[in-house]
């Protein structure tokens, strides 16, 4: 086994990675993509920094997160294999990249849509924060007791250990196909995409003032920050909202002043 290449490596590893389905996938992508074709002859210690950074600086910077991310692991479990010392790839900083705003529907915008006979589908994910894996592989059994049960997706397992949770049901369960295209389609016209009702179920928790760290458990969050990127996005009429509060505040004062 000491003498594989990296890309013999990665071929026999992939599949016993404590990785979800998708993330295998993606994996799969952008080593095929990106590394197999250049790698193909290399043993892990002929692989230089030098040559990583050159094979990966041009790749657009969640590309090359996610490239990185795969090198990481080939090198991580082959240290732990003992089948080589070196890891060119742990020195190499991760892209950082500025996510653009993701616009989304509030739930009173949403409700004065009609969206046909997507409509209650589309509520539905609004008003539990389901992932479209997670609502497509989502069974009436799974909701009781007024709870929504989350243990699965079409992918297998939740994305993440966190996925696996219960959230307070709040509309009647409805089936979902395996694909999102016709419910893309329908919010495609208001500038939305299926994942962006993910971030309409996030921000009717902040208004309804649950804790973020309350929010992090009913979204599926492994790291509560991003569910708090998520809570310190102000919309504009916020901003006016808190014009209006602070005026109201220092108008009664600003009157007794002499």
């Amino acid at each position: 086994m000491n003498n594989l290449t990296i890309v013999e490596f990665f071929d026999q590893v992939i599949d016993q990675l404590n990785i979800t389905a998708k993330t295998r996938k993606n994996y799969r992508s952008a080593f095929n993509c990106y590394l197999r074709s250049p790698l193909e002859n290399l043993a892990f210690d002929q692989l230089r920094k030098r040559e990583i950074i050159e094979l990966t600086g041009l790749l657009p910077p969640p590309t090359r997160y996610l490239t990185l991310m795969v090198l990481r692991t080939i090198y991580r479990e082959a240290n732990d294999r003992e089948m080589t010392d070196s890891n060119p790839v742990i020195s190499i900083r991760l892209p950082k990249w500025e996510c653009k705003k993701r616009e989304f529907l509030t739930w009173p915008e949403l409700v004065k849509i009609d969206f046909g006979k997507q409509t209650e589908r589309i509520q539905f994910l609004a008003l539990h924060g389901l992932r479209w894996g997670e609502a497509a592989a989502l069974r009436p059994e799974d909701c009781r007791d007024g709870l929504i049960h989350i243990t699965k997706s079409i992918h297998g397992e939740t994305k993440t250990k966190s996925g696996r949770r219960t959230v307070p049901q709040l509309s009647p369960f409805v089936e979902f196909p395996l694909y999102q295209n016709t419910i893309a389609l329908h919010l495609k016209e208001y500038g939305v995409t299926v994942h962006s009702l993910r971030r309409t179920y996030a921000y009717l928790l902040k208004e309804s003032q649950v804790h973020v760290t309350t929010a992090a458990r009913l979204m599926g969050h492994a790291n509560p920050l991003i569910t708090l990127a998520i809570y310190t996005q102000v919309r504009d009429e916020e901003i006016l909202q808190s014009g209006e509060a602070i005026s109201r505040l220092i108008n009664p004062l600003v009157s007794k002043m002499p």
